[in-house]
């Protein structure tokens, strides 16, 4: 039994390395941090990102070993699911923005002069998606 127990945590030890490794090649080698705060104008509060990103990993790593209550209004929610969107979101359009992404595309598919529309039907998608999910599946 003492064998199998090691064998699963050298296991858990080598995907969370892997994971972390490839979450930290993301940040650094596109640059996302500092691009996001090139864009957003925040440029003064770049350590304060940096921080950010490394106390959120670890306390979502923390969080996910344990379970927990925080006993509180489901109107937490709200604040809370538009704080995750909002940081996945930022971080989404940081990447895409890096990569050069939607215009390399809208130039493949023939929308050169409409990118503008593009975005929209992209961010209005994303947004009847959510709802749609939202509304039918979680109970």
């Amino acid at each position: 039994m003492a064998i199998e127990s090691v064998l699963v945590m050298l296991i858990g030890l080598g995907g969370g390395l892997a994971v972390g490794a490839g979450f930290v090649a993301f940040l650094t080698v596109l640059g996302v941090a500092p691009r996001m705060t090139q864009l957003t104008k925040t440029g003064s509060f770049i350590r304060f990102y940096e921080w950010a990103l490394i106390i959120g990993v670890q306390a979502g790593t923390w969080a996910s070993f344990y379970p927990f209550s925080l006993h509180a209004s489901p109107l937490w929610l709200i604040p809370i699911g538009l704080a995750a969107g909002t940081f996945v979101g930022m971080l989404a359009a940081a990447l895409t923005e890096v990569l050069n992404v939607l215009p390399i595309l809208a130039k493949r598919i023939g929308l050169d002069g409409h990118i503008v529309r593009f975005l929209m039907a992209i961010a209005l998608g994303k947004v009847c998606g959510s709802l749609f999910h939202w509304l039918f599946f979680i109970k």
